[in-house]
């Protein structure tokens, strides 16, 4: 039986929300953005202005159009601004596949408990309502910090794709992939869910 097709929606958690990301949220999008180094791995350089952030988010609504992505803006509960986003995509219900990427935070919530509770949200949405039997991730084999990150969250690494995608500068990455199962999903939900009552870091 396939799972269902992810929509936009809001999922709410006790520090951030997750929101149908919408253009009302670039300000403060370009706000929490501002730091270059947020961009190394977003596949293009750094939105030096809120114009040319405003064209990677114009980018990713068209696809979301299209059904391509489900994106989200993250919400910081305790100042009503957006630091980030987040997104569904390569969505595959009839096979029971989902992959969460095109994230990033403003550098503040670096090893903060918010990308516990973003991805604690999405995976338990993705689970329990909308009954994928697959989650991944992928990531450069360079973003060292990323790939530390997914790992923490209990995901499975499955492997390296060789000269899989050309970087913007023109050099080529190989991509990592790490993936979580329904099976493995308690045990997951269990342990992300300590983590946060206990306030511990991404």
């Amino acid at each position: 039986m396939a799972a269902k097709q992810p929509a936009p929606l809001t999922l709410q958690g006790r520090r951030i929300l997750l929101e149908p990301l919408a253009r009302h949220r670039l300000p403060d999008l370009f706000e929490a953005g501002a730091d270059p180094e947020i961009w190394q791995w977003q596949g293009g350089p750094a939105p030096a202005t809120e114009a040319e952030l405003g064209a990677k988010l114009d980018a990713l609504l068209a696809a979301a159009e299209r059904g391509a992505y489900v994106p989200f803006a993250v919400v910081d509960r305790a100042t009503g601004k957006a630091v980030g986003w987040t997104a569904y995509m390569d969505i595959d219900a009839e096979n029971e596949r989902v992959e969460i990427g095109w994230t990033w935070y403003g550098r503040s919530y670096w090893r903060t408990p918010v990308n516990t509770e973003a991805k604690l949200l999405l995976l338990e949405h993705a689970f329990e309502t909308l009954g994928m039997g697959r989650v991944q991730w992928k990531t450069d084999a360079l973003n060292l910090r990323s790939q530390a990150a997914i790992e923490r969250l209990g995901a499975r690494r499955e492997g390296v794709l060789r000269r899989h995608r050309q970087r913007h500068d023109g050099t080529w990455r190989d991509t990592v992939y790490f993936s979580l199962l329904a099976t493995e999903w308690p045990q997951c939900k269990e342990r992300l869910t300590t983590r946060l009552l206990g306030d511990q870091p991404r």
